[in-house]
């Protein structure tokens, strides 16, 4: 097994192939299997593996499996597509020969695949897409995936701490008190909605996590739509975690800290205990647009480490020194 990075200009799965071959045919191998978390397109369709029975070539690309059970469904797709180059080639008219596997990995009633056309010049004889909005939704939920967004809660660190501080003191403020219990259901969900929107917009503004592409082909469009939506769902996860976080912590101090006879007085209502429900979740809307701020103290480098997988930042890194170059 060999792991190294594709730069920036090989996202299109001819150039891939060919790099493939080159490099089966440098170690003599007799079948390569290729595993890329880029998400390939080949003719305006989203590419799950393109395959070659002449030169024993498979290339796989993992989003395209989904953001569930990945490793089980990268096992079984390598181990069907090793037996499937290994086997008598086929086409698609003539369709798989009897025992052979029939890409069970790459079939979904959620995500139908079908074989996709292949260029004349190209090395693949055989190609399996995906398309529509379920295939979107498969490849972005691989993207997302790869990128783990439950790391994004550690690693910022400085806004979590501004945010908590916010928290802290919003609780004890009478004037708080007395904003969330006049705020109906609706109001404290558009707070919630807002606070939250403003926290993934400044840090992906802040931080640069916006993709632009210098290209111009339909292709690439495509992928700069998949990265940055997959940007936003990630970074969206990340912070929708920090802020129910916030409620339970903001709900342990109300506890703690407020008075029935105090909050009465300010107020001129009593204190029940649908109130430090209401106290909490506005609270925490008030605290994530703190932490958003504070978000502002997290180093562009720091925000990229919490909301992108390594290979992700490592292909960042290569579009930034192109575009330098």
């Amino acid at each position: 097994m060999v792991s190294e990075p594709f730069t920036s200009g090989t996202e299109d799965p001819p150039t891939l192939m060919r790099r493939i071959m080159d490099r089966g045919r440098a170690e003599n191998w007799d079948i390569v299997v290729a595993l890329t978390g880029l998400p390939l397109h080949s003719h305006g369709r989203k590419l799950v593996v393109d395959l070659s029975h002449e030169h024993g070539l498979a290339l796989l690309s993992l989003p395209s499996l989904g953001g569930l059970r990945l490793q089980t469904r990268a096992r079984r797709a390598v181990e069907e597509a090793v037996l499937g180059l290994a086997g008598p080639r086929t086409t698609e008219a003539q369709g798989p020969p009897r025992g052979q596997p029939l890409l069970g990995p790459f079939v979904s009633r959620l995500a139908p695949v079908h074989p996709g056309p292949v260029g004349e010049e190209e090395t693949t004889d055989l190609r399996y897409v995906v398309s529509g909005p379920r295939g979107y939704l498969r490849v972005l939920g691989g993207m997302v995936r790869a990128n783990r967004p439950w790391r994004l809660v550690p690693g910022l660190s400085k806004a979590l701490a501004a945010a908590l501080a916010t928290g802290a003191v919003a609780t004890v403020n009478s004037t708080i008190w007395s904003l969330a219990e006049s705020l109906s259901a609706p109001r404290l969900v558009i707070a919630m909605v807002g606070s939250v929107a403003l926290m993934i917009g400044w840090l992906i503004v802040d931080a640069q996590l916006w993709h632009r592409s210098a290209e111009v082909s339909r292709e690439a469009r495509q992928r700069a739509r998949l990265y940055n939506a997959s940007t936003v769902v990630t970074v969206g996860i990340g912070v929708l975690v920090c802020y129910g976080g916030l409620i339970v912590v903001n709900m342990v101090w109300a506890l703690f800290i407020l008075n029935d006879r105090v909050f009465a007085s300010m107020t001129r209502t009593p204190l029940h205990a649908t109130d430090y429900w209401t106290l909490s979740w506005f609270v925490a809307s008030v605290a994530t647009v703190g932490g958003a701020l504070g978000s502002g103290l997290e180093s562009d480098e720091a925000i990229r480490a919490a909301a992108y997988s390594k290979r992700e930042q490592e292909r960042r890194h290569m579009l930034q020194d192109d575009d330098g170059d």
